[in-house]
């Protein structure tokens, strides 16, 4: 059949709802996690155990939660290491939880405010050249020569912060085919009082917030063939949806292996994840990231004391990580409802599960309870040409400037209750649904176009389809 048939019957789908059989419930589908769903609603849905840890796996859970939650303190030359001490010299936070708020969503700082940003932070960069094409290969980037990697905006006493970050929005007005207007806003960013010189004049800056908590060890469990397959599906496809795997370094495994966690899916697995994590936003030294996070151009901060050798033992690693793999995904609400259904058929009819993939089995993992499970995140955890628009121009490893990982948006319909806010995208420019909808390009764009031409009714069923996600 032709392409442009396929695309009127799409949209006469959408503009009727008819003969739609995504539109009725799935199997499962109201245990997102499979037998890891937790029955949590509220301010602490997203900080529960997964339902299927034992007693004692629940006891190791905590565990990993004190360590998760508590406040990591300066070393001094005469306090004994050991413990949570080693903070800095520069840092972003003192305590994980500071930025996964609730295990929740992380939000940009406010428009004008010298304040730290708290739950988002900066990434530089740097253009490459061809002699640096080894660091490149394992980091991914090429650090700004005198700030690392990322903008750290605080620092203990003795030191001064890298700098602060101010944003400023510039705004833009969509209008939906019932005449509603949308104003959508994209963050400037400036970086000002820097405490260690002139960054570089070619500087790539990305700001990122934090992502939720939740489901990490069941995207880990998903196989390596599923996300293969979901490359060559899209590759198969008549559509414009064209995905790819980032290619990244295994600290560990000393090689290249496929990527799948941060907004451009630049970390192969959560220990390395929070390894870079303890690195960057803490100053914390592990055994899978033994130095500094302090460059040459910074001395004080490389003479600064140890809070051991490596500051983050490896027990501590290793309880930190199975907490950040088994925090239970909350369930379902309402699947059943008209109106949920309704937009599921437009969610689907529109091409939104082209990259927003609804469900897996997940493969073997070294967490039994995460094995074998029906798992319904919503992501390809593929990459993802999302237009100019959202575009950071900042490459990471084979993801291009414009490139995104596809979000899971489990837990989507919770962000307001845990957060507090619904702050969405990399860099928490959107403050609805429809407007991280709205910023979609690119690959995205018919999906986009799609939503665009629906009545207010049928946009109405699409959003209460993803809030009850």
């Amino acid at each position: 059949m032709r392409t442009s048939s396929l695309l009127a019957m799409t949209l006469a789908s959408l503009l009727t709802g008819c003969g739609d059989p995504n539109a009725q419930p799935e199997p499962g589908e109201q245990l997102p996690g499979g037998s890891t769903t937790v029955q949590r609603f509220d301010k602490d849905a997203f900080s529960m155990p997964a339902a299927n840890l034992s007693p004692s796996r629940r006891m190791d859970f905590f565990v990993g939660n004190a360590f998760f939650r508590g406040n990591w303190h300066v070393a001094h030359p005469e306090r004994r290491p050991g413990g949570r001490v080693g903070l800095g010299p520069l840092f972003n936070t003192d305590a994980c939880q500071s930025c996964h708020i609730k295990d929740g969503r992380g939000f940009p700082p406010t428009e004008g405010s010298a304040a730290p940003a708290v739950s988002s932070l900066v990434r530089l960069s740097v253009t490459a050249d061809p002699a640096q094409a080894e660091q490149l290969e394992r980091l991914g980037v090429i650090p700004e020569p005198t700030y690392g990697g990322q903008l750290q905006d605080a620092a203990i006493d003795g030191h001064a912060p890298e700098g602060r970050v101010h944003l400023r929005y510039e705004s833009r007005q969509v209008t939906l085919a019932d005449g509603e207007r949308v104003d959508l806003r994209r963050p400037l960013i400036d970086i000002r009082q820097l405490g260690y010189g002139p960054l570089h004049p070619q500087t790539q800056m990305s700001l990122r917030v934090a992502p939720p908590m939740i489901g990490l060890g069941l995207l880990e469990a998903i196989s390596d063939s599923d996300l293969e397959q979901n490359v060559l599906d899209q590759a198969r496809d008549a559509g414009p949806v064209r995905g790819q795997l980032n290619q990244v370094w295994d600290e560990l495994q000393q090689r290249t292996t496929i990527g799948r966690f941060g907004w451009k899916a630049g970390q192969p697995n959560l220990d390395q994840q929070n390894a870079h994590a303890f690195a960057g936003d803490m100053g914390l030294t592990s055994s899978v990231l033994p130095r500094d996070d302090c460059t040459e151009h910074q001395s004080a901060c490389r003479q600064a004391a140890q809070g051991g050798t490596p500051e983050v033992s490896d027990k501590v690693r290793a309880q930190v990580l199975f907490y950040s793999r088994t925090l239970g995904v909350p369930a379902r609400r309402g699947i059943q409802a008209p109106q949920v259904l309704e937009g599921k058929g437009v969610f689907h009819a529109a091409g939104c599960a082209a990259c927003h993939r609804p469900s897996y089995v997940t493969g073997t993992h070294p967490l039994p309870e995460l094995s074998g499970q029906r798992v319904f995140p919503y992501t390809d955890l593929l990459l993802h040409d999302m237009g100019e628009g959202l575009a950071d121009h900042r490459p990471e490893f084979r993801a291009t400037g414009r490139q995104w990982r596809t979000p899971p948006l489990w837990g989507l319909g919770l962000t307001g209750v845990v957060s507090g806010h619904t702050q969405l995208l990399h860099d928490g420019r959107a403050r609805s649904v429809l407007e991280a909808i709205l910023w979609h390009d690119g690959e995205a764009s018919q999906a986009r176009d799609a939503v665009i031409k629906l009545d207010r009714g049928r946009r109405e069923a699409l959003l209460t389809f993803l809030h009850s996600l």
